[in-house]
């Protein structure tokens, strides 16, 4: 895991900043095949990971699930036969914090 997948979330209240273009920038570059995308109005951050089957996909989200659990920052993941869809977007700013980068490369490191 890198430095920057080792940082933990913040605290994170519905006044904090959505991150700024050159944040997102940044941080985009601490991880790999996330695309930033704009969902009901609220960037987010998504990655498809692939599995040969079901149980591989499903023991990858229990993993990630994990993950958010002790943070306390929750994605969304969509699991299907051989795959994992996982989002994460900041709900109570609705839209992009570092905290979602630090979970996004927290991911990466759940999936090797």
């Amino acid at each position: 895991m890198s430095g920057f997948g080792e940082q933990y979330c913040e605290a994170c209240n519905a006044d904090a900043p959505r991150a700024t273009d050159a944040e997102k920038q940044a941080l985009s570059k601490e991880i790999t095949g996330w695309d930033i995308l704009e969902v009901d109005g609220e960037e987010q951050l998504r990655k498809k990971f692939k599995f040969k089957n079901f149980v591989e996909a499903l023991a990858f989200t229990n993993k990630v699930g994990e993950l958010a659990e002790a943070e306390g920052h929750h994605p969304a993941i969509l699991v299907e036969y051989g795959k994992a869809t996982v989002s994460w977007w900041t709900h109570t700013i609705g839209g992009l914090h570092k905290n979602d980068f630090i979970m996004a490369a927290r991911t990466d490191s759940a999936y090797r």
